[in-house]
This record gives C-alpha cells, sequence and structure tokens, in this order.
C-alpha cells in the first residue's frame, strides 16, 4: 500500500474547474443490510458518513459546488446535506427514475455546465499523496486530446478491492480495457475528470459510464493518471470493517477525518 502522504501543494491551480459530481443515487445492494434504511453514501465509516469524508476531499481540492444524484431513499440524502456550506451542494433528482452512472452525469449536465468537471463515486476513499490528485488530474489535461481523464489506482495496493485491474495505459497515458483474459495493474479509481462533450449522442435512457469510456477509448480520447496516494473502495460491509481498521491505524486520520 503506499504511504499516504499530508499533501504539499494545497493551494488549488487558478484555472482548475471549481464543479464536481458525485454519484451517490444507486441501491447499494452489495452492501446490504446497512443500506437497508439508508443510501449507500450515509454508511458510517471511520466515524462519519462516506459522502462526507467524499465532500470534504473535493472541497479541500478546490471545488466549490457539487452536484450529488439521489434517488435510494433520497429523503434521507437530501436531509442529510441540507446546510451544507463547503462545497455548496445542488441535488440532481433521480428520485423517479435511476439513470445509472451514465444517465446520471448527462441528466446532471445543465447543473453542471459546459467545461470540464471532476466525477467521485461515493464509495470510494482517496488519500492523497504528495499532491492532490484532483491538481494532478487537471494538470494531466489536455482538452485538446482528451474527453476524460481517469484516477487510475494499482490494483495490488488497494484497501476493500478484489479484482484483476480493467484498464492499461501506453506511454502516451491513453487507456484502454485490458484483454479479456489479462490481468491488469490498473484499475479505474472512480475519480475522473470528464468534458461534457463526452455525453454527445448518448441515449436519453439510462446507461453506464461504461459506454462513454469505451467509445472515448476507441477515438483514443480516453486518458489515465495513476494515483500516488492511498486509496479504498467500500462496496460491501466487509470492506467497510477493512477501511475502519486501515482509518484507525492511519496517524493522520483522526475521528475519521482525512486531510
Amino acid at each position: 500500500m503506499p504511504v499516504p502522504y499530508v499533501s504539499l501543494t494545497d493551494d488549488a491551480p487558478a484555472d482548475m474547474p471549481r464543479r464536481a459530481m458525485v454519484l451517490a443515487a444507486g441501491y447499494g445492494t452489495r452492501m446490504q443490510p446497512l443500506t437497508d434504511d439508508r443510501p449507500k453514501g450515509l454508511v458510517d465509516v471511520g466515524g462519519r458518513p462516506l459522502i462526507d469524508h467524499v465532500l470534504d476531499t473535493l472541497a479541500r481540492g478546490g471545488i466549490e459546488e457539487v452536484v450529488v444524484n439521489v434517488h435510494h431513499h433520497a429523503d434521507r440524502m437530501r436531509a442529510h446535506l441540507e446546510g451544507r456550506g463547503s462545497p455548496g451542494v445542488v441535488i440532481s433528482d433521480e428520485s423517479d427514475r435511476l439513470m445509472d452512472t451514465g444517465g446520471g452525469v448527462k441528466k446532471a449536465l445543465p447543473l453542471l455546465g459546459e467545461d470540464p468537471f471532476f466525477v467521485a463515486n461515493c464509495d470510494v476513499l482517496w488519500l492523497d499523496g504528495p499532491r492532490r490528485a484532483l491538481h494532478r488530474l487537471w494538470q494531466t489535461w489536455d482538452d485538446a486530446a482528451m474527453d476524460a481523464c481517469l484516477m487510475m489506482v494499482r490494483s495490488i495496493a488497494t484497501i476493500g478491492y478484489e479484482g484483476i485491474g480493467d484498464f492499461v495505459l501506453d506511454p502516451m497515458g491513453r487507456a484502454r480495457r485490458r484483454a479479456e483474459q489479462w490481468v491488469s495493474p490498473l484499475l479505474y479509481g472512480g475519480v475522473s475528470l470528464m468534458h461534457p462533450r463526452l455525453f454527445a449522442d448518448t441515449p436519453d435512457e439510462p446507461f453506464s459510464l461504461n459506454l462513454v469510456f469505451d467509445r472515448a477509448a476507441e477515438n483514443e480520447r480516453l486518458f489515465g493518471m495513476v494515483h500516488d496516494g492511498s486509496w479504498c473502495h467500500v462496496g460491501t460491509p466487509e470492506a467497510v470493517e477493512q477501511v475502519n481498521e486501515f482509518l484507525a491505524d492511519w496517524p493522520y486520520a483522526v475521528g475519521g477525518a482525512i486531510p
């Protein structure tokens, strides 16, 4: 596991986007019974709801406004987020129809604007290395060449993840799916920087982000940046226990706070 550092460069680049979206509308089926009476983002990890860890990390990275989509136990999530000041939160309501990850972002595009924006899953915790991951994503961004830049994580250096990776990067940083029989050293870490054009000509029906990722990869416009800090996936009750143990042992995570 990479050593979790306190970030040495807290100031966000002046031209970095200040909007993000947190995907928090799913049912959290794999987290049952913890999600029987609450959305996955309100499951307690390290003494705090998951989504608070994510929102606070975004705020420390310089994000000022976050769109959060809601569906499963939407009223509980709304009530939890009411009055939050930093970052400011805007709700994208999927109460009537769950749009999946890609459809959820597309539905929220009017709230996100015309410039690139960050997207984060509500069930990942990332601890920054020497530089904030958001800042590194923006410094990697090339608007002429990219439609999306994904934060990649080394598959052997994770907590709460059991799998064989999903992406490989070429020497230029372009991302593509691993071949069917291969084991990949990298996986998508649930944090990315996207341009709204990524969603051009996509269906109005629910669809996965994999649809637009695969299309961008085919056009050589999907890129990746390898994370240099620690990373946790909180997708099952067992993973909650693993992450709680990690945070309890981490010297900077006093009271569950992640700098």
